[in-house]
């Protein structure tokens, strides 16, 4: 009796004997986000994303005009960064490259964290379920994602669908597993059992106490999926298998640099530096998440 008792009246946390900590567990994210680390993480994606957002007021040139300077230096009248190959501005090439990457990640990234919660989902509800997801998670991870890239194009071709399609495959079985592992731990809880035992329904206890317990590593994995989808996108335009020129992409550009570095070292630097701003800025905020959800 004594323990039906304290299930269903669990004594308090050692938080709510502490405003300050109490606070800090009501608003984990608000409190990451306020670390030195996350803002400096803020402010690199932020000046990325702002670029992109506002390419055609800031470039001065269409992405795929040309004009009669080839490879012209930086602080060329006109072109403040200068001019690839084939003489279009590169200041206009690496702003709309920023719009092209970031609308494919922010599709791709949450497609494939819906696809995999909702079958870590059903892998919850029922053994039999648990088993084929399982199966299919590993199937996907079977496959390395230069090899899952190839195989997409080659049956979609190259274009944005197919580069979507591989982060989002990619993305499927690092959420599932993520927030089935959440969802078998949190089963175990006190307070679970004692939801359970106040007449709670399974989809009812899964919904409102499981399920936001479990979330907060998928809100770091966000973070880190997108900086994953950054290179997973780089890599398959440095390949030629990505989006189709002329429309640009920082990973096309960089891959259309690579011939002329010992000539043209300028060539390189505006995608080398948008993409490594970008992954810094976005690994900061992740870490901050992460070091405030372990407290």
């Amino acid at each position: 009796m004594t323990q039906m008792t304290d299930l269903l009246n669990p004594a308090p946390p050692p938080a709510a004997r502490n405003p300050r900590t109490a606070a800090r567990s009501r608003h984990p994210y608000r409190t990451a986000l306020s670390t030195a680390r996350a803002r400096t993480g803020l402010v690199l994606v932020g000046v990325v994303v702002l670029a992109g957002l506002l390419a055609p007021l800031l470039a001065g040139h269409g992405p795929t005009d040309q004009s009669g300077q080839s490879l012209a230096g930086p602080g060329t009248p006109g072109h403040l960064l200068g001019t690839d190959d084939l003489g279009r501005d590169l200041l206009s090439r690496v702003l709309y490259g920023i719009r092209t990457d970031l609308g494919i990640i922010t599709v791709a990234v949450p497609a494939g964290a819906v696809l995999g919660c909702l079958l870590a989902l059903a892998a919850a509800a029922h053994p039999v379920a648990d088993t084929v997801v399982q199966r299919v998670f590993d199937l996907l991870l079977a496959f390395p994602g230069l090899i899952l890239a190839l195989a997409v194009t080659a049956i979609l071709g190259p274009g944005r669908t197919p580069v979507v399609l591989v982060i989002a495959l990619a993305e499927v079985p690092v959420f599932g597993r993520l927030l089935r592992g959440g969802v078998l731990v949190q089963r175990e809880r006190e307070y679970v059992t004692a939801a359970r035992v106040g007449g709670g329904s399974g989809s009812r206890v899964l919904v409102r106490h499981i399920l936001p317990n479990a979330a907060d590593p998928l809100v770091v994995q966000i973070a880190v999926s997108l900086t994953v989808a950054v290179f997973i996108e780089g890599a398959m335009s440095f390949l030629g298998v990505g989006v189709r020129p002329p429309q640009p992409t920082l990973g096309a550009v960089l891959s259309q640099s690579m011939p002329y570095l010992a000539q043209a070292p300028h060539f390189a630097a505006g995608p080398l530096i948008t993409v490594t701003a970008l992954v810094l800025g976005l690994s900061l905020i992740a870490e901050a998440l992460n070091r405030e959800i372990r407290r």
